[in-house]
């Protein structure tokens, strides 16, 4: 599933019409695509957030929401953790809790993120 974020109105993507296909997009697909079934029950989802200028799959685990962004430049792959409570200025609260480098091929970013949910509990 996809979502588009843009002025505050979460809205459903529907596949080929209004779907987003820049470079990110795809890429974000293709990670999806390619993990676990652990992961996947979790309604693992395509999140377009044009508000807070990211894109990536937003996991809804039993410790709170954590997002994988997909990097825009040289970046790393950030696994961030949104906390309930949004903050008063920025509407959302989250935490950097993983960092991996762009060196990985979509596979490996796949594997990487499931490995590190599932260790650290956020998988039930």
């Amino acid at each position: 599933m996809e979502i588009k974020i843009s002025d505050g109105v979460v809205r459903p993507v529907t596949g080929g019409i209004d779907a987003p296909m820049t470079p990110i997009a795809i890429q974000a697909r293709t990670i999806a695509n390619l993990l676990p079934l652990m992961c996947q029950r979790l309604g693992a989802t395509i999140v377009h957030n044009q508000d807070s200028l990211y894109t990536g799959i937003r996991f809804d685990t039993k410790a709170g929401a954590v997002v994988l962004e997909i990097p825009r430049a040289k970046e790393s792959y950030r696994l961030v953790h949104e906390f309930i409570e949004p903050d008063k200025k920025t509407g959302r609260t989250g935490k950097v809790i993983h960092q991996i480098p762009q060196l990985y091929s979509a596979n490996g970013i796949a594997h990487m993120t499931s490995e590190f949910l599932r260790s650290r509990g956020f998988l039930a």
